[in-house]
């Protein structure tokens, strides 16, 4: 009887597992009652095969060759021991028998249901194992989408990325090319001056070689006079050409008449990099895109954040729904950040922390807060603490040192501490914010130095 369960098995729909009812077949080979796929496909944006997950681009037909092999099936058969009529359902070997079958020795005191009363409690009993399947199904679904949803997010991701790294490249390219041609452009301009200072020098050199060469010309056809012509005029002209004529040479150079190398070449790699300055930002803190919750924008540099327009998000076990976290996670150590809070008028400005609960990661926060023109702090141990702000705050300085075990909260244009959190920290710490308004929270670099 194995063989006509199978038979069974193989003439059942994969979704209502009973026998097929008006069968369809899809273009993949796999068949399904109408009913059933129909219900399958309901509310679903595409039409994929339960089984294989084929996409289905037309209406599937009847497969009548099924449908006639089912009712085939579904009259009653016969025993193939005893070519008796199959009336009874056997509970201990699970298995349909005739009336001889019950009575012989190989059934001997087993017990026996009408086959309609088996099939239909055995029904029952298959559809409710089959509804934690079909549960397990639909989370498994979901966790795909979200899983699609990610890989797509992921994409995304890597091509922002990409264009953020190539834009800023080319700005240091830029700045190269600029420098290069500073630089070259004063080197010609040293060029044309010193090589005009040696022209006109040469040229100088030249008429005084000319005047030079008339006076020795002058002079000897005086000394090949006659010696009464020739003092006659010994002193007079001749004597003056001779002594008006200087012996000091005027055409040395001076100093500093060569090209100076060492201010064009001199630590040429070094004095870019300090001109660098001007052109690149070092953040003590960077806030971690995977972090931030859904309506939360950030910065291509990732350091200000600001209210926005709510986006789908992966559930990633990073992302923190209360905010956006930073990248760094503190430990040990003394650190400083100033958070520009400008004119918003909803925000919060902390650290987290995180403690591991079995397989869940709880989180605790210190925080100072902005609303209604109010300012509050609060911690695991107090719950909310009204501060006494006499001016707007526009920044926003967090010192967190793990040494003494203080969190302080400063306005550094007047280095005004306005709070002060003295507890032990046993967890990390990341850097944290969140705003309502679409005014951004920046985090503002410190100041670069670069010395010899």
């Amino acid at each position: 009887m194995a063989s006509v369960s199978r038979l069974q098995q193989d003439l059942s729909c994969p979704i209502c597992c009973e026998l097929f009812r008006d069968p369809v077949v899809l273009s993949c080979s796999h068949s399904f009652c109408k009913v059933c796929l129909e219900t399958w496909w309901q509310d679903k944006p595409l039409k994929t095969c339960p089984v294989c997950k084929s996409n289905i681009s037309m209406t599937p037909p009847l497969n009548l060759a099924l449908r006639n092999l089912v009712e085939t099936f579904s009259a009653q058969p016969e025993c193939s021991l005893h070519s008796e009529k199959l009336r009874l359902f056997c509970e201990d070997h699970q298995d349909l028998v005739c009336l001889v079958c019950r009575d012989s020795r190989t059934h001997k005191d087993h017990s026996f249901r009408p086959i309609e009363e088996a099939a239909q409690e055995l029904r029952e009993q298959l559809r409710r194992d089959l509804t934690p399947l079909q549960d397990k199904l639909k989370v498994l679904a979901q966790s795909r989408a979200q899983l699609e949803s990610s890989a797509a997010h992921i994409t995304a991701q890597a091509r922002d990325a990409q264009t953020q790294i190539s834009a800023q490249f080319e700005k240091l390219h830029q700045f190269l090319r600029e420098e290069e041609e500073s630089r070259m452009k004063s080197l010609r301009e040293e060029e044309e001056q010193k090589t005009k200072t040696m022209k006109d020098m040469m040229a100088a050199v030249s008429r005084d070689m000319e005047a030079v060469s008339l006076t020795i010309s002058e002079t000897e056809e005086q000394l090949g006079a006659a010696d009464t012509s020739f003092l006659l005029q010994y002193k007079t002209a001749a004597m003056q050409r001779v002594q008006c004529r200087p012996l000091v040479d005027e055409s040395q150079m001076g100093p500093g008449a060569l090209i100076d190398q060492v201010k064009h070449l001199g630590n040429l790699g070094f004095n870019i990099w300090k001109n660098m300055k001007s052109l690149v930002h070092f953040y003590p803190v960077l806030l971690d895109p995977n972090t931030a919750r859904s309506g939360l924008v950030l910065s291509e540099d990732l350091s200000s954040v600001r209210r926005g327009e709510e986006q789908e998000v992966p559930e990633n076990p990073e992302r923190y729904h209360c905010g956006v976290l930073g990248s760094e996670r503190f430990v040990s150590g003394t650190h400083s950040w100033d958070v520009e809070v400008g004119e918003n008028k909803h925000w919060f400005v902390g650290v987290r922390g995180f403690v591991q609960r079995r397989e869940r990661t709880e989180g605790r926060v210190w925080i100072i807060r902005f609303f209604n023109d109010k300012y509050s702090v609060f911690s695991p141990s107090d719950p909310g603490k009204r501060l006494s702000v006499t001016k707007q705050l526009q920044r926003v300085r967090v010192r967190l040192d793990f040494d003494t075990k203080t969190l302080t909260f400063t306005d550094p244009d007047t280095n005004t501490d306005h709070h002060t959190f003295t507890e032990s920290f046993t967890e990390e710490l990341a850097p944290y914010l969140s705003t309502f308004k679409d005014v951004p929270l920046k985090i503002l670099p410190k100041n670069i130095t670069v010395t010899e």
